[in-house]
């Protein structure tokens, strides 16, 4: 496969993507909103954000031109920031599966990057958002490394003249990233352009521990691991930060607002790597619950919750239901470590999958400014 060359970028231009670099994310807060959750965007409390990403737009393969899923988006911004004025908001495109099966072959030739980039940046501005979220799940090859890098310059150049000729504030511009290797194969992300173009980018240190497959229940998310294995802390600590080299202030841990449902060998032995049959489910939440519906498990299904400490994480148990997940003591932990790491913030995937009185939100926002 042809190998794109990068165009030359003039004294002008570059002075253009310094001065929009990190223009107004000095910290994020974030959290990702998904149309199809059953959470109307009226019904956001965005007082515990500084950032709400509006997921997913999609890529048409043979256009190259982004489309939007709901109308919901095109009042996204106006709505949330009746209660928020400063929120910002971001239009985040592609995510998992078939969402993001369009980019590489976009990412491959300049004329598809072009069209891509052209249109993300007319319909942020047309629909009021205030920055672009690129969900790529995941580049996989030395080719998808090499084109996102050729992305990513020409997406930042092109933020930056648009800013210049418009007089606008510069369009944000961020990604969500894998947490680990577990996931995929980090070293086929561009770390210096990354750091170069990106005013941050949001790690998923989550789903790294599924009942699939899985003979003992597990942490889905843990931020430490002492058996040496996959963790939050690895991730970016370990890979994103000392592999890649991407700096602290560039990076945003992740919070899973779910969990997964293992199902016990034995109902009497309930602790972290109990045996287990595979997936599980709860009453109201299936095999991959959410918050709320987890809170309901444990109110009013009897389910007895436990922190463990040494791996930041939380479970519960009923009879042969277990289940691991993150509450509220996960989540201060977390924000914590985010914030003696230097990172640039953290951010919730997704944010209708907390219970009703904003609890792991208000948590994660009152850690971060205490």
């Amino acid at each position: 496969m042809k190998t794109m060359a990068s165009p030359s970028l003039n004294i002008f231009t570059i002075l253009l993507i310094l001065l929009s670099s990190n223009a107004e994310a000095d910290e994020v807060k974030g959290g990702y909103w998904y149309y199809d959750s059953g959470l109307d965007p009226s019904h956001i409390d965005a007082t515990h954000f500084t950032h709400l990403f509006c997921a997913f737009a999609k890529l048409d393969s043979t256009t190259n031109q982004l489309t939007l899923p709901s109308t919901s988006f095109s009042t996204f911004t106006q709505t949330v920031q009746q209660n928020n004025p400063s929120v910002k908001t971001l239009l985040s495109i592609g995510g998992g599966g078939e969402g993001s099966s369009p980019f590489p072959a976009m990412a491959n030739n300049s004329t598809s990057r072009q069209a891509f980039i052209g249109s993300s940046i007319q319909v942020a501005r047309s629909n009021n958002f205030h920055g672009l979220d690129l969900d790529w799940e995941y580049p996989s090859s030395d080719t998808d490394k090499t084109n996102l890098g050729l992305l990513l310059n020409e997406w930042r150049a092109a933020i930056a003249q648009e800013a210049s000729s418009s007089g606008n504030t510069p369009l944000l511009l961020s990604a969500a990233v894998a947490g680990s290797n577990q996931i995929t194969d980090l070293q086929y992300y561009p770390a210096e352009e990354i750091t170069n173009n990106m005013d941050w980018v949001n790690v998923m240190v989550y789903d790294l521990f599924v009942p699939d497959g899985a003979g003992s229940t597990q942490p889905p998310a843990p931020l430490y691991n002492p058996t040496g294995l996959f963790s939050g802390d690895q991730g970016i600590n370990g890979s994103w930060i000392n592999q890649l080299g991407v700096p602290p202030n560039k990076l945003a841990i992740g919070l899973p607002f779910y969990g997964y449902a293992w199902t016990l060998v034995d109902a009497n032995d309930h602790g972290l790597f109990a045996p287990g049959t595979g997936a599980g489910s709860i009453p109201s939440g299936d095999s991959v619950p959410v918050y709320s519906d987890i809170r309901s498990f444990i109110n009013n299904d009897g389910a007895q919750s436990v922190y463990n400490s040494t791996y930041v994480t939380d479970y519960c148990y009923s009879g042969t239901t277990w289940v691991g997940y993150d509450d509220t003591q996960s989540v201060s932990a977390k924000v914590n470590y985010a914030k003696e790491l230097g990172l640039i913030g953290y951010f919730a995937w997704q944010i209708g999958g907390d219970d009703d009185n904003w609890t792991l939100s208000k948590t994660a926002s009152d850690a971060w400014e205490s």
